[in-house]
Formats: structure tokens, C-alpha cells, sequence
């Protein structure tokens, strides 16, 4: 299957999960679409000064494929500096928060497993 841009189903999310500013929400496929139990598949942007708030992952798992920009990954206990070409893994019942340091938006392809298996 293929899903071009303008098909994908656009959310823009203020304040997301506590944090600052609109996170711009492109659907690349739905939840429904997903033979596996798949929560999210979606290209997330932030412009400059944006950040997703402070949130965990019990019973699923995480996976932020960062595409272009920079931002400060708040995993509670550190605060690490990621950029254009870094993953970043939470899940286990581990929480993270995720601000736009940069200039420029902060763009994340973002895919989230949960461990329970799909409902019919």
C-alpha cells in the first residue's frame, strides 16, 4: 500500500501531552490498517520552540525516527541533545518528553507497538 502525502490524515495538536506550542500530526496509516497491533505510524512537526509533553509507555513501545532538525529528549533522569538521523526507544513503562531546540522544524517518524495482542 502506498499513501501519498496529501492523503494522509492531518491533526494539529496544541500543548500535546503538556508541552508547548502546535504538533502538526501526519497519519501514515491508521491503526485499522495494521495486521499487527500498531497505536500510531505517523510524521510528526514541530516548529522551533514546540514540545511534546512529559508521558509514558506502559504495555507498548516507542520508536522516534528523527528526519530533520534538533531537540533536547527529556527521558527524566537525563536530558540528551538528538538531531536529524537519531532513534530514540522508550517503552517498558519508560517516559519521555520532546522539545524543538532548533531554527527549524523538528521532524519525527514516529511508530508506537503496544505488547497486548490486537482486539477483533
Amino acid at each position: 500500500m502506498v499513501r501519498k502525502p496529501g492523503e494522509m490524515r492531518v491533526q494539529v495538536r496544541e500543548d500535546m501531552r503538556g508541552g508547548k506550542g502546535a504538533v502538526t500530526i501526519r497519519h501514515c496509516f491508521e491503526k485499522e490498517e495494521f495486521g499487527a497491533n500498531v497505536r500510531l505510524c505517523a510524521r510528526l512537526s514541530l516548529p522551533p520552540g514546540a514540545s511534546i509533553g512529559m508521558h509514558d509507555h506502559k504495555e507498548e513501545d516507542e520508536v522516534f525516527f528523527l528526519t530533520k532538525g534538533q531537540g533536547l529528549l527529556d527521558e527524566g533522569a537525563t536530558r540528551t541533545p538528538v538531531g536529524a538521523g537519531d532513534a530514540i526507544l522508550t517503552g517498558k513503562g519508560g517516559a519521555h518528553a520532546i522539545e524543538n531546540t532548533g531554527d527549524t522544524d523538528l521532524e519525527i517518524l514516529a511508530i508506537i507497538a503496544c505488547y497486548a495482542p490486537k482486539k477483533a
